[in-house]
């Protein structure tokens, strides 16, 4: 268990393709949860329980996962501000 900060992305940003670091494509599956995190914290394709969030899979990594944080992809930019930056507990699964 690990307590992290986080802060939400949408893969409707300019200059992004909406695809992640590990193949999903996030504009043809919107419903999915995928976080991007640090691979040095949290290896790609962990399955991962996020407070408030869910289940989600460590699909991506960018400038805001360093450390002890995450980006949690929301389909919509309006849920990615909602969410805003929040210090939550996350559960590592596999």
């Amino acid at each position: 268990e690990l307590t992290v900060r986080a802060t939400a992305y949408t893969a409707y940003c300019n200059g992004c393709s909406g695809v992640t670091a590990t193949g999903q494509d996030l504009r043809a599956n919107p419903e999915q949860k995928v976080i991007a995190v640090d691979p040095r914290v949290i290896p790609l394709g962990s399955k991962v329980q996020v407070e408030g969030y869910g289940t989600a899979i460590a699909g991506d990594q960018g400038g805001a996962g360093k450390g002890n944080k995450i980006d949690l992809f929301m389909p919509s930019k309006s849920d990615a501000l909602n969410f805003g930056v929040q210090t939550i507990k996350i559960t590592v699964i596999n």
